[in-house]
This record gives structure tokens, sequence and C-alpha cells, in this order.
């Protein structure tokens, strides 16, 4: 790659951060202004400071993106996108970082030209999705964390757009854009900036055994003694210390919490030519959060070894010592990892103590210049004439009438003097040529107009070539908002059941009143034809995450599979639907609450997409589903909530890795239990063993469950109801069932249960 095509792009919080950012050596900087971003505890910016910083970067030849990556409601996206936008977008904004299909459509079509860049909260695990989003109209795709080189070297090859990944500061434990834990604990969902990091605290842990049952406090002491006790938390043998690349005694495991889903901050300055050589054109450091220093001292660091890069060559490439060190003492949780790039995951990656140092460092913080040429003409009887120029831009200034002197003559060290005042503006002289009669005079408020009026000029030529018209995207914005009429009441949805496992589906196929279900490959195969033959909908549940291809033989089953009657697909992630649709089978897909689909306009996106009908948002109160066209979608009324979906392995990080689906039970510090599930191969079936990267998923506590709220639920006008089953025994899957459908298909009362409502009441941040 040419080094112009090449991008540092920097993070801000402030206008500060901005400043030091660009001081530093950015070629771009990402920052959040008042509404819709994913740092919404950062300072963030106000209109006047966005629209000084979009100029102020393009005097200096740099870019700003602004983050839009958060899911809106219908109000928002129809009373308020537009207008907080519209400004930004005459000014000049380069770019906006987006995770919500509703608010990529709208943007799309209100603000042509435009760049949209998906946002790593989209989940892009591979080259499939990434195509689509370029037939979408992306011109960038910011790459899911967890992806390897290899990976995103694919993705390079399969499409042209630009790709942004992460090299530099904090890891979320879960798949961006995959996490609830925030949200559904404590009501402040990452989906709309505002993690609050229940990830960063300590939990106790023990193993579970067998499929759905939790192995003995006492087997599991006896099993671990060997390791001694860490506060009451089952930290695994001593061979899983040594494994964790951590010298972990004992006696020091009991003076530290133990905080398993906590991530050591990346810092990738020592792979840098691989990650260039891989395909990704933009390096992204994180930190919006973090104070200006940081911003500067990140940067610089980085500015330093890209161009050392460029001019020495890969093969000269070494990063000091001390540079090292230095990024350590800027930030550091309990050290450094180069993150996902060249390992799948590990102890290694972990920082168990969410420890939190800095050194005594203090980066210097520096104001970008731009060096401008000048020419300042002064003759009698002429009006004072200034040229500047910068990159072989031209600005021009011709104020008043140079006079005779009738005293004392002005000297050129004097005229210099006044004229070299740039104060706090963003240029410095590189060169300012004076060419003038050796007897005149002129006021200094005549100098100060030239040089005010010639800068003026100058910015404005440059800012010129960025600068756009309105459209008419407001008007058919309001036109199409509030289209949605009122749902009339339903009764007797049909109800779909989701399993997990297949001992779940077998207790459960031939149970009356299922009008569908989605099974994962192995129950499929046992279920398929006689749920069929009773006329029910079979749909192939699908992982997750996807990364790399699609088993061929998995292809060639689901094809076997659907000439026997098997309806179609339950859709989790954006890969797994680019694949399918490239197959041709995007009318048979199901989108899970995972395919966000917050507003109207993000469930238009998908039904233009052709698929079968999306899945009621889990972050919306009954309010805000009301206000939402339900009319293509399908509601979950009872399961385990997945809050978390990781590339990491709690079992493999805490006891070592035995290649089997095991589980691992975290308690918090309100005795709540969350199982953590490992999805060790996510094709596996008995027949056939696919290899691809495993992940985790981290169950609520208590399952969500809307036992009691069916005459609220028809009144939405949801298109069917669906029951998940994960983690539970197959013969309390079975009462569960009955019990739901006693309740929304016989008018049974409810019987008694713990159930949470999740956000049906109270809604997200």
């Amino acid at each position: 790659m040419r080094r112009e095509e090449i991008e540092l792009l920097a993070p801000a919080g402030s206008y500060e951060g901005f400043e030091a950012a660009i001081g530093a050596g950015a070629d771009a900087v990402y920052v959040g202004g008042a509404a819709f971003g994913a740092r919404a505890y950062a300072k963030n910016f106000g209109e006047e400071e966005l629209l000084r910083a979009i100029d102020t970067a393009h005097i200096h030849g740099r870019k700003l993106y602004l983050t839009v990556n958060t899911l809106l409601k219908n109000r928002e996206l129809s009373e308020q996108l537009y207008d907080y936008l519209l400004p930004y977008y005459k000014e000049g904004l380069d770019a906006v970082i987006v995770q919500d299909m509703g608010v990529f459509k709208m943007i799309r079509e209100m603000f042509p030209g435009m760049h949209l860049h998906a946002s790593t909260q989209m989940t892009v695990t591979g080259p499939e999705g990434m195509k689509f989003l370029e037939e979408q109209g992306a011109s960038r795709v910011v790459t899911a964390r967890e992806l390897s080189l290899e990976e995103i070297r694919r993705m390079h090859e399969t499409s042209p757009i630009e790709i942004e990944s992460f090299v530099h500061g904090a890891l979320c434990y879960s798949y961006s854009g995959q996490c609830l834990m925030s949200s559904i604990l404590g009501g402040r969902s990452g989906n709309r900036g505002r993690c609050a990091q229940p990830c960063r605290l300590p939990y106790q842990t023990a193993l579970c055994c067998g499929e759905n049952g939790r192995q003995s406090e006492k087997n599991s002491k006896a099993e671990n003694s060997e390791s001694g006790n860490f506060r009451g938390r089952d930290f695994g043998s001593r061979n899983s210390v040594k494994r964790s690349g951590r010298n972990i005694n004992t006696e020091n495991r009991k003076a530290q919490e133990l905080c398993p889903l906590s991530l050591k901050d990346i810092s990738t300055i020592e792979i840098l030519p691989q990650i260039l050589e891989a395909g990704v054109t933009s390096l992204k450091i994180e930190g919006r959060m973090k104070q200006p220093g940081y911003t500067a001292g990140v940067t610089s660091v980085y500015r330093k070894y890209l161009d050392l890069l460029f001019e020495k060559g890969a093969e000269n490439y070494r990063v000091a010592e001390e540079d090292k060190r230095y990024l350590l003492d800027l930030f550091n949780r309990g050290g450094s990892c180069t993150g996902y790039y060249q390992m799948q995951n590990g102890p290694s990656m972990m920082a168990f103590s969410n420890e939190k140092k800095t050194g005594d460092v203090s980066p210097v913080l520096r104001k970008k210049k731009e060096k401008i040429q000048g020419t300042f003409i002064l003759f009698p009887g002429s009006p004072a004439i200034l040229d500047v120029s910068c990159r072989g831009i031209h600005g021009f200034a011709s104020v008043g009438e140079v006079q005779y002197a009738q005293n004392q003559p002005l000297t050129e060290e004097r005229i210099r003097s006044q004229m070299e005042k740039l104060g706090n503006t963003e240029y410095e002289w590189e060169n300012l040529e004076i060419q003038m009669d050796e007897n005149i005079f002129i006021p200094m408020k005549m100098l100060n107009e030239a040089r005010r009026e010639a800068l003026e000029s100058l910015e404005n030529e440059l800012l010129k070539p960025y600068k756009r018209e309105e459209n008419n995207g407001k008007k058919r914005l309001s036109e199409d908002a509030g289209r949605k009429a009122d749902s009339p009441k339903q009764k007797n949805l049909p109800i779909y059941i989701s399993c997990e496992e297949k001992s779940t589906a077998l207790a459960l196929y031939k149970r009356e009143g299922i009008h569908g279900m989605y099974l994962n490959a192995d129950a499929m195969e046992v279920c398929l034809d006689d749920c069929v033959s009773r006329g029910m909908e079979m749909y192939l549940s699908l992982p997750h995450i996807m990364r790399g291809e699609m088993p061929r033989e998995l292809l060639t089953r689901i094809r076997e599979w659907m000439d026997r009657g098997m309806t179609g697909f339950l859709v989790r992630n954006l890969e797994t639907f680019a694949v399918l649709r490239k197959a041709g089978l995007a009318e048979k897909c199901v989108l899970d609450h995972s395919m966000y689909t917050w507003n109207d306009e993000a469930a238009d996106f998908w039904k233009d997409q052709k698929v079968l009908r999306n899945t009621v948002p889990l972050e919306l109160n009954e309010g805000e589903i009301r206000h939402r066209d339900n009319r293509d979608s399908e509601m979950l009324i009872y399961g385990y909530l997945p809050l978390m979906i990781s590339a990491q392995c709690v079992h493999k990080n805490l006891y070592g890795c035995n290649h089997k689906e095991e589980r691992v039970t975290l308690k918090d510090r309100y005795d709540k239990e969350f199982t953590a599930k490992c999805i060790c191969n996510p094709w596996k079936t008995e027949n056939t063993d696919f290899c691809i990267p495993c992940y985790n998923i981290i169950y609520n506590s208590i399952p969500y469950g809307l036992l009691k709220e069916k005459s609220q639920i028809d009144r939405l006008g949801v298109s069917s109801l669906r029951l998940a089953f994960t983690i539970e025994k197959p013969q309390d899957a079975v009462k569960i069932y009955e019990e739901f459908r006693a309740v929304y298909r016989d008018g049974k009362n409810p019987p008694k249960r713990e159930y949470t409502k999740g956000h049906f009441k109270r809604g997200a941040e």
C-alpha cells in the first residue's frame, strides 16, 4: 500500500482531545456529538464546537468522522436525526459511523455524498458481510475486534472498500453490538452508548457438570484443592493458572479480586507491518473517554512508527523498548496484548485483577499549525495587497491606501513584526515576502485588517470544496414519519419454539400447539420429517457468530433438508445472512433479535432484502414496541436472555480447554448466578466436525418471561410468539411450554413463576 492510502485514526471526547489528536499527527479524528454516539458519558461536542472541528480538520488536510453508532427509536429517527446531521453535512463532515441499518438507510437517502462507515457495533465478521455492506453503499467497514489477520485479509480480497481496525486501547469482552449485559442488569444499554462495564467487576466462578447440571461445591473444592481458595472463587487447577501467562500463586490469589470477563488493553505497535499487509487502511485508536494527554501520547507513538515503517520498510521495522514502556505508562490494565490478530482467545489476554496503571508521564500537547506563504505589496497611492497561500490555494486581501510617510517611515522589520502576529489561528508563516517602497506609512489597524481578511479568504478557499447544499431529504422523511396505523388486537398468535439442545427438542417436538421450531443441525436431522408431516414450520438455527465459510457438507445437508420440507433459517448475524442471500435463500430467513430493528426504517431495510420476518428488539419497552410496525415481527415471550456473545472462553481461561461444550457459573456481588456456555464448535453435529472459531454465551441469571402480559401483547400487532429454550433441563422446558400454551392459547390464568420482564416495562436509556 502507498503511504497516502493509510490513515491513523485517533479518538477525541472533547475539543481539547481533538486538538491533541491533530497536533500529534492523526490523519483523521472520530468524535461524538450531542446525540447518538456510543460514548454518551464522554464530554463530546456541542454543535458550534463540532462545526469548528470540521473546519479545523479540513484546514489541516485531515478528516473528521462523527459517531452515530447507536440504535435509534422511531421518534428519534423521524424527529431528530435529519436536523441533527444537517449542519454537519453542509459544513463538510467526512463520514458518519453507523450501527443501525435504519439510520444507514436514512442517511444514504437524506444526505447523498456522505460517506457511511459500518461501525464495529454491526459485528462484521467476514467477507460476505463486508461485500453486502459495500452493495448497500458503505464506503468502509470497521471490523469486529475479534478477527485474525488472516480473516481480515480474506475480507480485503473480497471487497475493495476500506477496512478500519482497532490497533490500540480497550477491548470489550463481548463482540461489540452483541452485549446486553449492562442493559439487562442495570438499564444502561451499550447499544445506546451507556455501558456500565459490568464485565470489569469481580465474579465467583464454579464449574458445571453434565448437560444441564451444576457441579457440586464439594466436588469442585475437592477437585481443585491443589490450587487453593481464591476468596471463594474456584479458579481452576494449578496448571491452568500457569497457562494464563501470569505467575499467580495461592497467596497472591487470596489477596486479589478475580475479574474473569476483563480483558487487557490492546497494543499492536509491534505488529503494524502485518496489520497493513492484511489490508487494513485505517488504524484506529480507542479512547474517547480518556484525557487529551493520552490521545496525544498514543497517537504520537503510532505516528512515529507508521512513518518509520514507510521510510525503512517492514524488514527493518523495530520498536524501541522505551516506546513500549511509554505506551504502558500512559495506561495499562494488567499489561497489554496484541488482541485477536494472532490468537483466537486465551488467558494471556485477560486482566483478571482489572488493575489500571499509569506511569509518571506527561505527554506534550501540541497545536497543529499549517504553514503558509505570503506576498505583501505596499506602495504609496495603492491599496495594501496581501496574497496568502497554503498547499497551492490562495487567499487575497486589498485594503485601504498606502500613504507617503510625512515624518518617520515604517521599516520592513516593523511591518514584518506586526504581520507575524498570527495568534491562536491555525497558521504559521513559512515565508512572507514584503515588497514595499522605502518611504511609506500605513496604520497598524490596516496591517491587521489585511492579515485578517487574507486569512479569512484563504480559509474560505480551503474549505470551499467540502461545503454541501441542503437537499429535500427532510421533506421525504416527514411524509413517511408516523405512517404506522394502530395495530388491531390479536388472539391465538402462532407459537414457535427454539431449542439450543437436542435433548430439549426431542422432549418438545411432539407437543400440541407448536406452530414451528428453530433447531440446531443435530435436532433438525432427527425431528424434521415427523414435524413436517404434522404441518409444522421448521427452521435451522444458525450460530450466533459466523466466521469463515459455511461448511460445504452442511450446505449439502441444508439442501437435503429443504427438499424434505424445511422452511428456512433463524439468522443471528450479518455474515450468515449475507452467505444465505448469496445462495438465493434470503426469502427463507427469520432475523433474530440480535439483527436489530429498533425502528421501522430498519425493519423496512430488511423487508427490502426479502426476509420472512424479524424479531422484536429486547431493549424496547411496551410503549416503544407499540409505536413500531410489528406486522412482520415475532416476539420473544420466554427465555434466558443472552447477555454476552464472546470470542473468549471462561472455561478455557480459568480451567483449561478440553474441547467440550462445558459450562461455568459466574456469581456476582448480589449472589446472582449467570451461566457461561461454551459453544465449542458452532457447526458440529454427531456425524460431522467442522473446525471454526468457538464462542461463549453468557445467559442471564433468571429467565425472561411475559406469562402475565398476554393482554398487552395481543395489542402489539406482532405476527407470532416465541419461547427460547437454552440451558433448561428438558423436563423443565416441557413444563414451561405447557404453562405458556395454557395462558396464550387456552386463556387460563398464569401460575406463579419468577421471571424478569426485561425492558418490557422500563425500557433502556
